[in-house]
């Protein structure tokens, strides 16, 4: 009897508690995978809508026409450029809310330079760009140095920046006009209101994905990117880690000062004038693109591919609209229901992951 309780006692399965038990299968929550791939969902959404209820010409479903597409990616081309740049900064759990105004600004400087002061392209393009760097650094420098709000910073920027578009324009249109002489800027300019390849791409459309990819190997690929998730993940974890929290913050403003300038050598390229008035309101579509796109408010996640596809939804959504003649104030109404949904789902997915409100 004894040597059957010593066997028992010695039995692998009652004795060796280094056995691990087997791990509980986590549960997929079909609401995180609709958040994660939502600005995707939302375009094939509107894609679908847009064959659906778009005009028909002669038999032809109008939305789907080579030229309403090109319409499209070309109308979102600066929101997007834009949207890009907005996209690390929300990474980080920031916000910009000046670069409509930034690229108000560098569109009448871009103007400036070349009619009235002289100036050739390259040098025009490069003080242009190095203005909205510089923008940047300085409202990052200051939300960083003196802890304020950047939502604070960048709408004093906002004003600052539309003040300053004011001045150089004299509150004037200043119209491009294309030649070799003095008053006149170099016809190469005239290129970014063009279309490519037999005349259906748009070039303001090539300059968007392009600065799109470079953003997306920057961001998924370096350690400046891991950072930008880091600081917004958790930034007291990432200065404890080592991360330069305070240099990747003010990067992150010095990139929509360098998207808001691009976007804004763009917009003078394709209409031929600068204004302090361009880009009103841009900033709020930039941000509901990066939003759509699934990059989170709280910050610490995002996608510049989920931002393209957000902008991309944004332009056909405005499009499907027109073409049924329905007004601004409803495709504005419209787009606010998508922000918030979109926001709305963000939210519930953290609270069920106990992130938090």
């Amino acid at each position: 009897m004894s040597d059957q309780k010593i066997s028992v006692a010695a039995s692998p399965a009652a004795s060796s508690p280094s056995v691990p038990a087997a791990p509980a299968a986590r549960r997929v929550d079909p609401l995180a995978i609709i958040v994660r791939f939502q600005s995707l969902i939302g375009l094939v959404l509107v894609v679908i809508g847009g064959v659906i209820f778009s005009p028909r010409r002669h038999g032809e479903i109008l939305f789907l026409n080579p030229d309403n597409i090109a319409n499209i990616v070309r109308a979102v081309s600066e929101t997007g450029i834009i949207a890009i740049g907005m996209t690390f900064v929300i990474i980080t759990a920031g916000i910009d809310l000046s670069v409509g105004a930034v690229l108000g600004l560098s569109a009448v400087v871009t103007a400036t330079m070349m009619i009235s002061g002289g100036f050739g392209l390259i040098p025009t393009i490069m003080a242009v760009l190095a203005m909205g760097i510089v923008f940047g650094v300085v409202q990052g420098t200051i939300s960083t140095r003196f802890r304020l709000e950047p939502f604070i910073v960048t709408l004093a920027g906002l004003q600052a920046a539309r003040g300053l578009a004011l001045i150089v324009s004299g509150n004037q249109y200043i119209n491009i006009s294309y030649g070799d002489g003095p008053g006149l800027a170099p016809p190469v300019f005239a290129v970014l209101g063009e279309r490519l390849f037999d005349n259906t791409v748009p070039v303001a459309t090539i300059v968007f994905i392009a600065f799109a990819a470079i953003a997306m190997v920057v961001l998924n690929t370096t350690r400046f990117g891991r950072y930008v998730f880091a600081v917004g993940g958790n930034e007291r974890a990432a200065r404890i880690s080592g991360v330069p929290v305070s240099m990747v913050k003010i990067s992150v403003y010095a990139i929509t000062g360098f998207a808001s300038a691009l976007a804004g050598i763009v917009h003078a390229g394709q209409f031929n004038f600068g204004s302090a008035n361009d880009g009103m309101g841009y900033e709020l579509t930039a941000i509901a693109a990066v939003v759509i796109g699934g990059t989170s408010l709280f910050g610490g996640a995002g996608s510049m591919g989920g931002t393209v596809a957000g902008t991309i939804m944004l332009g056909a959504l405005a499009n499907i609209l027109q073409l049924n003649n329905i007004t601004p104030a409803t495709q504005l109404l419209a787009t606010a229901a998508i922000i918030v949904l979109a926001a709305v789902l963000q939210s519930l997915v953290r609270r069920r992951e106990g992130l938090g409100r």
